[in-house]
């Protein structure tokens, strides 16, 4: 495919030159080969003395039947590449395990016939004299055509692109907000290879679209001055997009909104706090913000701290610290524990035990440590183990020297 874009470039570029060069003095006489043709583009047929003796609008026979050969062999040249693109380039492709050559010869299938016929057109057309100003107008319209092809392949390519990208990266739980964001990608890229393709060819066409560029730049920043807010929020939403750090349905937490994902829009995020209100975040915010995703945890950690009394004696210690490790370790929902005597508290030696729970429904969460706490007080009451809670003994010694104006007291707080 570079080929034939390159040698078609070069063609037109020597096309061009011919058409922009002074005119000669002298033009060739009628029947003379163009400078540029060698006998191997003339199918030798310019040595045929009958054909280049007999003339047709002051142009040798042999030339028309050269352009004949010509037009057949662009047309059945792109009916080959057809072919071999369709049937085994395509059973070849099917053969490797990625997908993207595939995409690659559904881009380059029509492009590519056009531009090889445009190519071998091209070629034929250089074997006749022409007036200036009718090669002004087959340069021209040939560098349109290819130009075309080229704006074509690439507006296809930016549809396959998008749709194998969406299949990679899309899921269920953001359909909606890529049912918004890809036909607006999709739309806005085509845009702008239209636009480019235009600027180009007006170029190489010869037209002056210096006016235009200035004209756009500054319909561009009337443009973005009059909706910053929106632009961020619409790039905000893309790198929602790409970055994926939350999909709806998941718990989120930052700076002072902690709720479930409802939907995911072009211009803002809506989250549903745990008090039922439905709160709007515009999405410049969210791609600048701190996210914290709590359903994207793999397990619920808890720490918990049980108390018992200090008048318990060590052995129903030992026993409390086995109990507790018994239960939380032997539960189905149990991804690890930790149990401990860790300190000496105020009021009762604090038994601690750091748990993490398997999966990450609350609901069924809060039913299982529930079931598991009053596991715990049923063992304790029946093995005699006292669960503390805070209190205060207060001793009075009496001083020795007590008299008539007073005395002191010496008090020792548990």
């Amino acid at each position: 495919m570079s080929v034939l874009l390159l040698a078609c470039a070069v063609l037109a570029g020597d096309q061009s030159a011919v058409t922009n060069a002074p005119p000669k003095a002298e033009p060739p006489p009628a029947g003379a080969l163009h400078p540029a043709s060698s006998d191997w583009l003339t199918f030798g047929l310019n040595r045929v003395e009958l054909l280049d003796q007999t003339k047709l609008f002051d142009q040798p026979l042999w030339k028309y039947i050269a352009y004949v050969i010509y037009i057949l062999l662009a047309f059945y040249s792109s009916k080959l590449i057809d072919w071999l693109v369709s049937n085994r380039l395509r059973k070849w492709a099917t053969k490797t395990k990625t997908s993207f050559d595939d995409l690659l010869l559904k881009i380059i299938r029509g492009p590519i016939k056009v531009v090889s016929f445009v190519v071998f057109l091209h070629i034929g057309l250089r074997l006749f004299v022409w007036p200036p100003w009718v090669e002004n107008y087959l340069s021209k319209g040939l560098q349109i055509v290819v130009a075309w092809s080229v704006t074509y392949m690439a507006l296809k390519a930016v549809d396959l692109l998008l749709v194998y990208w969406r299949k990679r990266v899309g899921t269920e739980e953001d359909k909606a907000f890529d049912d918004q964001l890809f036909p607006l990608i999709r739309k806005c890229v085509k845009v702008f290879i239209a636009v480019v393709a235009i600027l180009v060819t007006c170029q190489n066409l010869g037209l002056n679209i210096t006016s235009v560029l200035a004209s756009l730049s500054i319909g561009g920043l009337a443009l973005g001055l009059a909706a910053q807010d929106t632009i961020a929020n619409l790039f905000g939403g893309i790198s929602i997009f790409i970055d994926k750090p939350f999909h709806i349905g998941d718990r989120i937490k930052l700076d002072n909104v902690d709720g479930v994902v409802e939907t995911i829009g072009l211009r803002s995020t809506r989250v549903r706090d745990l008090d039922g209100y439905l709160i709007t975040i515009p999405n410049k915010t969210m791609g600048g913000a701190t996210i914290i995703n709590i359903s994207r945890r793999p397990t619920i950690k808890t720490v918990m701290n049980f108390g018992v009394t200090y008048e318990t004696p060590l052995p129903k210690l030992k026993r409390a610290l086995a109990i507790l490790e018994e239960l939380y370790t032997r539960h189905p929902m149990t991804h690890d524990v930790i149990v401990s005597f860790n300190q000496f508290a105020d009021s009762a030696l604090n038994l601690q035990v750091i748990h993490w729970w398997k999966n990450t429904d609350y609901r069924a969460y809060l039913a299982g440590m529930q079931d598991l706490n009053l596991a715990v007080m049923q063992r304790f009451a029946a093995e005699g183990i006292n669960i503390a809670y805070p209190t205060q003994t207060l001793f009075v010694k009496p001083d020795s020297d007590w008299n008539s104006t007073g005395g002191t007291t010496t008090m020792i707080r548990r």
